[in-house]
């Protein structure tokens, strides 16, 4: 959410006023000035004190960054109420759209899309399903990209003499770790990879995910560590544990060779970190997830089946074999890329806003600084 923020406030010369949401437990957080409000995720009231607050402040609309597990009630229903007291235009940017959902489930986001001036999704796969599977307007859904960094195309050389690793061929994951990340695989598919690229290391980059390590620790992440071992892998296979920086995430995509996406869930319809990987022009591998699918078209990437440890290797081997082939693909992702970049998405959010209003308030909205 703060990257969409920020793009747009830079496009625009705006400064936009934020609603944080606050979880059993974070009401002692402290939030930088442009928080102008905390909704409390199980009080019911707070969300009529948001609606209230959105009516009187000086803005021209709400934009909602959407996703199940923030917002109170069966479902996250309660933000339907709060909708539906806001008397401004409320865009509301659905992160996940799921393909199978629930009678329940199904019944909040009809209500949610009903009671929302317009609905943005990331993806074209998101759009099909809302307008086939729910039954929403088409008219009212808008695909705006997951954001990503506008960096040049470059070779990893550089990136790779900063971190330290040499000439080394590099795969890398990122993103905060947990079982549906299918990590077991890719590690059991270096095996093979090693056995025809002894230098290669795959990087497996970021932390276990909060509510992971709230309910079973570390287990997982042991049980990769000991499947590292067991292999002997050491040399080839690291976990770097830690929270990573915009920067580093930048850093460590500049210096990797294949992207890997081993993910478990087919119905996935979004993945930021494969977002990332493409709009920084890397050759990607991944499992056939729904986003993944749609992203990773026309020769974008390489699909590989779940579970598939010996289609993963061999795939990772096809592309260390071939830097021809490896560039191609680079340059394929990187072309598509370009429309995913933070000032597009911004330039896209302005367009969604000014075609909400009346016409005497679209023109500052629909004119970039």
């Amino acid at each position: 959410m703060k990257d969409v923020v920020d793009s747009y406030d830079a496009a625009y010369g705006s400064f936009s006023s934020v609603v944080a949401i606050d979880e059993p437990g974070g009401g002692g957080r402290v939030y930088p000035s442009r928080v102008v409000a905390r909704l409390s995720q199980n009080d019911h009231a707070s969300y009529q004190r948001v609606a209230e607050l959105v009516n009187a402040w000086p803005c021209d609309a709400l934009n909602i960054q959407h996703e199940y597990g923030l917002f109170g009630g069966d479902d996250g229903e309660r933000i339907v109420d709060l909708i539906a007291g806001v008397r401004k235009p409320v865009i509301t940017s659905l992160h996940t759209v799921l393909p199978d959902p629930s009678p329940q489930h199904l019944r909040v986001a009809r209500a949610l899309c009903a009671t929302s001036s317009a609905i943005v999704v990331l993806s074209e796969t998101g759009r099909q399903i809302l307008v086939d599977r729910y039954g929403v307007d088409p008219n009212k859904v808008r695909v705006i990209h997951h954001g990503v960094p506008d960096v040049p195309f470059t070779d990893t050389r550089e990136a790779k003499r900063r971190l330290g690793l040499g000439d080394r061929m590099t795969i890398s994951t990122f993103g905060l770790i947990s079982r549906g990340k299918g990590l077991e695989y890719a590690i059991e598919a270096m095996q093979a990879v090693v056995e025809s690229h002894p230098e290669a290391l795959y990087m497996i980059l970021g932390q276990t995910h909060p509510v992971v390590r709230r309910n079973e620790g570390e287990s997982y992440r042991r049980a990769l560590e000991a499947e590292i071992a067991a292999n002997g892998l050491s040399d080839n296979v690291v976990l770097v544990d830690k929270y990573l920086s915009f920067d580093e995430v930048v850093g460590y995509l500049a210096a990797t060779d294949v992207y890997l996406t081993p993910y478990l869930n087919p119905r996935q319809i979004v993945s930021g970190t494969l977002a990332y990987a493409v709009g920084c022009g890397k050759a990607v591998v991944s499992t056939e997830y729904l986003y993944a699918e749609e992203l990773l078209a026309n020769g974008r990437g390489f699909l590989v089946p779940f579970r598939d440890a010996s289609a993963i290797a061999t795939t990772l081997v096809a592309l260390l074999d071939d830097p021809g082939l490896r560039e191609a693909t680079e340059r394929r992702a990187y072309k598509f890329g370009r429309r995913m970049t933070w000032p597009h998405v911004a330039n896209a959010y302005g367009t969604v806003f000014a075609d909400m209003l009346p016409a005497h308030g679209r023109e500052a909205l629909a004119t970039p600084a």
